[in-house]
């Protein structure tokens, strides 16, 4: 599903039109951004939990030439299912 079908399931199922859909659905990733950027975790409760998470630097090797490379430490995005979700997914 990509971002249109997914504006469309919203704006069919809360009745809006697809503009109004588009706008709820940028303003809800916008918000979980800004919150991941803010070092916040967002807790959907039943869906998911968003977080970030520090990845350390480490060495790394380049597959084409074998030489090892250093790879700068991160921020990396995210998300962890809730139970709702990971029940709902298994059935």
């Amino acid at each position: 599903m990509n971002k249109t079908e997914l504006i469309e399931k919203i704006a069919a199922s809360a009745n809006l039109s697809k503009a109004d859909a588009k706008k709820a659905l940028d303003a809800t990733t916008e918000a979980i951004k800004d919150a991941l950027v803010a070092g916040d975790k967002v807790q959907l409760v039943g869906f998911g939990t968003f977080s970030t998470n520090e990845r350390p630097a480490h060495e790394g090797m380049n597959p084409a030439t074998k030489q090892k490379i250093q790879i700068p430490a991160k921020k990396v995005a995210k998300f962890k299912a809730g139970a709702e979700l990971s029940d709902a997914v298994n059935k």
